[in-house]
């Protein structure tokens, strides 16, 4: 087996791995801070930790912006150019945080000010040390995205997947401790920020290790690729832009125009039917380190054939899992709500075929990233996130929860009309050329022979 397919398929495993322990880490703690500090005591808790997770997007995706170009200069050999981008990453990141840091710090005074934590069941030196130690753990994190990239460009990505899910068990093993002990806000807080620091030097130190020779290189101040990571990485500001438009767009739209119960159908119905896209994110995951490597690299060919197993595979997997939830979908739907929710079938169904749009273009999306142009994928998103929420509107006032939905799902026929010929014009490719080169009348023939 080559070292490209181990690659993908150590950062597929790595991939389902962390998304569990994700999982577990949103779940399992709840009992615990219900046990421990009551329901009431635990809402007024996730109200206060809004404040750190809105700070936590002040990096404006100068990280992802840094990383991509680092892995993309260190793999097609120019380490010196790597270091360069390194320093700057450093010097714009460290700015950011210290930006940050001092806005969080006005933020917090003005909140004090106006007795916004005197109105809360937490005592409020209590609350205003711990979400201060909590926002400082979020900007530390700033650096995560960087160092990533020493693991992408050393090919260990899936060591690096596996290092951030045991971060996330040390996160979930400290707030498990603090809980049973009977601790407060405050030693859960600082038990969080004490798992990132050490966890981060670390990170940085083993990421740092696997670059062989990298050491040699001393960075110097280069304006351009300062300016080159600033331009880029407002474009990744975008990327959770358009979903924000899209996703709390529409849920506004179909709350305005049907009402609270429609809301729920909606949301639920779209939650479900995207299910599938978990698989999908982790095909995109495990894929993306080796198309990026190998783009920097400049193996075309190679680049191109990870590209090809990207967009075959998740719409193969769509396809799988459409007519899955075609048979099954509703019935479970109805006990995954305890039969409080109904759903008309056509609605259901129209849901159901934008998976199928979706799968194309959102495998697509690692190419804008590999080769760090965030921009024509942002624009994209944020035109059909608009005009997806202006049909949603139109079409629900025409036709209910029908309408809404073919107006939610002309977001994914916008972006795989775009995106698509876009990415396969970016890998120097044509249509055509996605299905060649894969054997499919071999494979069939293997399989009636063993019949």
């Amino acid at each position: 087996m080559s070292t490209v397919k181990k690659n993908i398929l150590k950062n597929g495993f790595a991939s389902i791995l962390t998304r569990g322990v994700r999982m577990l880490e949103q779940l399992f703690l709840v009992p615990f801070f219900i046990t421990s500090w009551g329901a009431a005591y635990y809402g007024e808790w996730l109200t206060l930790t809004i404040i750190p997770s809105v700070f936590a997007f002040s990096d404006l995706g100068f990280g992802s912006a840094a990383a991509n170009s680092f892995v993309l200069a260190y793999a097609s050999g120019q380490k010196q150019k790597a270091a360069n981008i390194n320093k700057a990453a450093i010097r714009i990141i460290s700015t950011m945080l210290v930006i940050a840091m001092f806005v969080s710090v006005v933020v917090l005074l003005i909140l004090n000010h106006f007795d916004v934590f005197e109105k809360s069941i937490i005592e409020k030196y209590d609350a205003i040390i711990a979400v201060s130690v909590l926002i400082l753990a979020r900007f530390l994190n700033f650096y995560t995205q960087l160092i990533e990239s020493y693991y992408r460009s050393a090919r260990k990505a899936s060591l690096s997947i596996n290092l951030q899910t045991l971060k996330s068990l040390l996160n979930l093993g400290a707030g498990m401790l603090v809980l049973l002990f009977g601790y407060g806000i405050v030693a859960f807080a600082i038990s969080q920020l004490i798992v990132i620091v050490f966890f981060n030097f670390f990170y940085w130190y083993r990421g740092s290790k696997m670059l062989e020779g990298f050491h040699k290189y001393k960075g110097i101040k280069d304006k351009l690729e300062i300016k080159n990571i600033t331009s880029k990485g407002i474009g990744y500001m975008l990327f959770p832009g358009w979903q924000a438009i899209y996703f709390q767009g529409t849920t506004f739209v179909v709350r305005i125009v049907l009402g609270p119960e429609s809301v729920a159908v909606f949301n639920t119905v779209r939650t479900l039917s995207r299910s599938v896209n978990q698989v999908l994110n982790i095909i995109s995951s495990s894929i993306f380190p080796e198309l990026q490597y190998e783009i920097g690299a400049g193996n075309t060919s190679k680049a191109n054939k990870i590209f090809k197993i990207g967009v075959l595979s998740s719409f193969i997997l769509s396809v799988l899992g459409v007519i899955f939830l075609a048979v099954f979908g509703l019935w479970f739907y109805g006990i995954w709500t305890q039969k409080q929710l109904y759903v008309e079938p056509s609605v259901w169904y129209v849901f159901l075929i934008g998976i199928l749009f979706n799968s194309l273009w959102w495998s697509s999306e690692p190419i804008f990233r590999a080769k760090n142009e965030p921009y024509v994928f942002a624009i994209a998103g944020v035109i059909s996130a608009i005009v997806s929420v202006i049909f949603t509107y139109l079409l629900s006032s025409g036709f209910g929860l029908l309408g809404a939905a073919i107006g939610a799902i002309i977001l994914d026929i916008i972006m795989a009309f775009i995106i698509i010929p876009k990415s396969i014009s970016m890998m120097e490719m044509k249509f055509i050329e996605i299905f060649q080169g894969l054997n499919l009348n071999m494979a069939i023939k293997k399989i009636v022979s063993k019949k």
